[in-house]
């Protein structure tokens, strides 16, 4: 096959640099030819892709980096497009964060009130990302990794975009499991089920062989052996995740735990700020022309194993990584959770090569989760007609609909915040 061409829109992240390190290491699973960075800001996306160059240099990649303020001349010719934006930045993500604490309520990026700010100011730019690929290029692939990955990949899908949804949830819970076990990351399949930032792991499998249909199940020796670093690893008390016997995603400590993440939040401050000293810190080393691998500072930005992810999916959706793999993919649901519609958006394991994306069939999902699953996806389904179609009401209906607001003068409360912080950013506003 001959070498690819992703495009990367946002690659003007701080984050980039990760997945050009993961794209220079596994260059023989995935063979790139030419990558071209995305981004309107135009100083930094010049600076991210320096460093680019340098490291794919440094690992004697022979790919191409370009740059383009253009969407429509970015992706002409691409196989695979990235999307990785953040509608209003850091400062965005920091309102999203503390204003609705002032309400009582946990201030998160894709949980909550602040994540259906986030969902709101995201949907319609992806959509017009999205029709500009579909215009100048309809046969290549959309690979979301932008927040929130699950209202963000139905909203797509809805469109008709070819496009699937990636998280690195899965695949962190995957590399810590074999850590603990002491065995290859690749011998690890896991029985993950839910909504993306939803997630319970119900079983892991020890597979006899990569890629083989049968193993063993270890997740009761892993809670046993290691329940104490797995707790901790979700802040979530060890007697609970024993007695429940799965592994919740971190993000459900929000739910079970809410109103002491509140006070804890309160008293911490947010993690946008965290982040945005992080990244200030980053792009003046990423100015250094000496360098030419990723800084260890960058683990501190988030998304660990995000480019693993990324090359693994992408590889099996272009032909590229042999038969068929086995990944955790975000995409529609179409009946493989009975008890939510079919154009629901899950996150569950799927057989991805050349051909799509068929999500697996999965056992029945026991009540506690399920009850939670069908809530939130409610909850999604109007935040999305929120971001299409604009409105007060709309905006008070997906408040009230989500699990931890469901009080009308909450919802009001919180709607008339999120409207006044990011009036800037809704046209209907």
């Amino acid at each position: 096959m001959s070498a690819l061409k992703l495009a990367i829109v946002g690659g003007g992240s701080t984050y980039t640099p990760e997945l050009i390190d993961g794209f220079a290491r596994l260059r023989d699973t995935l063979p790139i030819g030419e990558l071209v960075l995305i981004d309107p800001a135009a100083d930094r996306l010049e600076l991210i892709a320096g460093l680019a160059r340098r490291i794919f240099a440094k690992q004697g990649h022979t790919a191409t980096v370009t740059t383009s303020v253009d969407v429509t001349a970015g992706v002409q010719g691409a196989d695979a497009v990235l999307l990785q934006l953040r509608v209003g930045g850091q400062a965005a993500r920091n309102e999203d964060e503390t204003w609705p604490l002032d309400c009582g309520c946990v201030g998160q990026e894709t949980t909550g009130a602040g994540g259906l700010a986030k969902a709101l100011r995201t949907v319609p730019v992806v959509l017009d990302i999205a029709e500009q690929v579909r215009r100048a290029n309809p046969d290549a692939w959309i690979v979301d990794f932008t927040n929130p990955v699950g209202i963000v990949t139905r909203a797509l899908q809805t469109a008709g975009h070819k496009a699937v949804g990636l998280c690195n949830v899965a695949i962190g819970f995957q590399r810590k499991f074999a850590a603990h076990l002491g065995v290859d990351p690749e011998l690890i399949r896991l029985d993950h089920v839910g909504l993306n930032h939803l997630t319970w792991e119900r079983g892991v499998t020890l597979l006899d062989a990569p890629g083989a249909a049968t193993g063993r199940e270890v997740l009761p020796d892993l809670l046993a052996g290691h329940g104490e670093e797995i707790a901790a690893d979700l802040h979530l008390p060890l007697p609970v995740v024993r007695r429940l016997g799965v592994v919740p995603s971190y993000y459900l400590r929000y739910f079970y735990q809410h109103d002491q993440v509140v006070a804890e939040l309160k008293e911490k401050g947010s993690r946008a700020a965290e982040v945005a000293a992080i990244e200030k810190q980053l792009l003046e080393m990423y100015a250094d022309p000496a360098l030419d691998t990723k800084p260890e500072l960058l683990g501190k930005r988030g998304g660990a194993f995000y480019s693993e992810a990324a090359v693994q999916l992408i590889a099996a959706l272009l032909g590229t990584g042999g038969q068929k793999s086995v990944q955790v993919v975000n995409t529609r649901n179409d009946g493989i959770l009975p008890f939510l519609p079919d154009d629901a958006v899950v996150e569950v394991p799927a057989e991805v090569d050349a051909t799509g994306v068929r999500p697996l069939p999965q056992r029945p999902v026991e009540p506690l989760y399920a009850g939670l699953i069908a809530n939130v996806t409610a909850y999604e389904h109007l935040a999305l007609e929120a971001a299409l179609k604009g409105g007060r009401d709309r905006v008070f209906d997906a408040l009230l609909a989500h699990p931890l607001i469901g009080q009308i003068e909450l919802a009001d409360q919180l709607t008339d915040r999120l409207i006044a912080h990011n009036r800037q950013h809704l046209g209907w506003a």
